[in-house]
């Protein structure tokens, strides 16, 4: 019997997933089943992020971009020389052209097509428009679904999608690293930024930490806040990071002494924090940030109205954090209820650690190589 091959294409490699594909390759060879990658180079507005990785097993290649006005298609072509797939995986993008051309050979007897992704643009500026409408229209039209959280396989439910066809990722990236930051702060440490803040020993600590743009609402924090320490009277606020919305929350800063802008800060810098924090404010978009809370143990305080990344399903009001459904009024409620009930914050807290232990790489490893596994086993065997 011919070994079962695997073809995966994506735009870019990130920095984060080399890990994920690394092992996720390792893992498919022990069965039995080859796993070739594909990928681009990142534009000028990627290069940016500084986040490009590189696998050296990995076939990278140029892809093609067409621009018409403000819309652009990209094609990232196969290599020469790959061998013939029994499955590809494709990102579920409109832009990609290269979905298309292996949808056709789908209908024409070619391998069978598996989509990876969110099944909408959840943070979209047009969820009725026609690009939401042509993605709709294509996300039933595949062999496999590998979807990135709970919210993706809810929408293929909607729309019909067999069950027994869709693999939930529940998309995650190595948290090792700031595991091992955490543990490696020491009493000096956290004594060191409580003289810098001049913080209390038991001050309740509200944290953001992340990009500072107008998605993350940095002006409803700043109004929690308000209310926070208004009912709270020694609750300060850290936050860390940088952004288009920066200049915003350092003029708030100015006229609240308890609110105290730190600008970036990585590994054991960033885990200082924390490890002070009673709580991470973030009545904005939440994505894999949200593992950041679940890994320190310190309970996550969003909204639920914001225009959140798909790993906001991770999140269980009063269970593991805080979903707030409401105004800044409720959201503000939320957080003083869990800063005055300790026994209801330590429960949180709790749960939150425990959601550390599902959302993993290895984890997400595991359900993408069970995944191809299954659908290997129901189409080519």
């Amino acid at each position: 019997m011919a070994t079962p091959r695997v073809l995966c294409f994506q735009q870019r490699l990130t920095h984060y997933r080399e890990t994920f594909f690394q092992q996720a390759r390792e893992q498919l060879a022990a069965k039995g089943i080859a796993f070739d990658l594909v990928y681009g180079q990142p534009d000028a507005a990627a290069q940016v992020r500084n986040d490009s990785g590189h696998l050296p097993w990995a076939n990278s290649v140029q892809e093609t971009t067409i621009r018409l006005g403000n819309t652009a298609a990209i094609w990232v072509p196969t290599p020469k020389g790959i061998a013939k797939p029994d499955l590809v995986i494709v990102t579920q993008e409109n832009k990609l052209l290269a979905n298309y051309a292996w949808l056709l050979r789908r209908l024409l007897g070619g391998p069978k097509v598996a989509y990876w992704g969110h099944g909408i643009n959840f943070q979209s500026d047009a969820p009725t428009g026609l690009r939401e409408r042509w993605k709709r229209f294509l996300l039933t039209r595949v062999d496999w679904w590998f979807a990135y959280t709970q919210m993706t396989v809810d929408l293929l439910t909607q729309a019909n999608y067999p069950a027994a066809q869709t693999t939930c990722l529940n998309n995650a990236i190595d948290n090792a690293g700031f595991k091992a930051d955490l543990a490696s702060v020491t009493f000096e440490d956290l004594n060191s930024i409580r003289q810098q803040l001049d913080l209390g020993p038991a001050t309740p600590l509200g944290l953001f930490c992340g990009s500072l743009y107008q998605d993350k609402r940095i002006d409803l924090m700043v109004q929690a806040a308000d209310s926070i320490r208004a009912a709270v009277s020694n609750f300060c606020l850290v936050v860390i990071g940088d952004g288009p919305s920066a200049a915003d929350i350092r003029r708030a800063a100015q006229s609240r002494p308890w609110l105290h802008c730190v600008g970036v800060k990585k590994g054991r810098d960033k885990a200082m924090y924390f490890r002070l924090a009673s709580v991470v404010l973030n009545p904005g978009a939440v994505g894999l940030h949200v593992l950041d809370s679940f890994v320190s143990g310190v309970p996550m305080a969003t909204m639920a109205d914001a225009r959140h990344g798909p790993e906001v399903a991770y999140l269980e009001h009063g269970v593991n954090g805080l979903n707030v459904s409401g105004g800044i009024a409720e959201y503000a409620e939320n957080v003083i209820k869990l800063l005055s009930d300790n026994t209801y914050l330590t429960r949180i807290r709790s749960a939150s650690s425990v959601s550390a232990e599902k959302y993993t790489l290895n984890n997400m490893v595991e359900n993408f190589v069970q995944g191809i596994e299954q659908c290997l086993n129901r189409f080519t065997r």
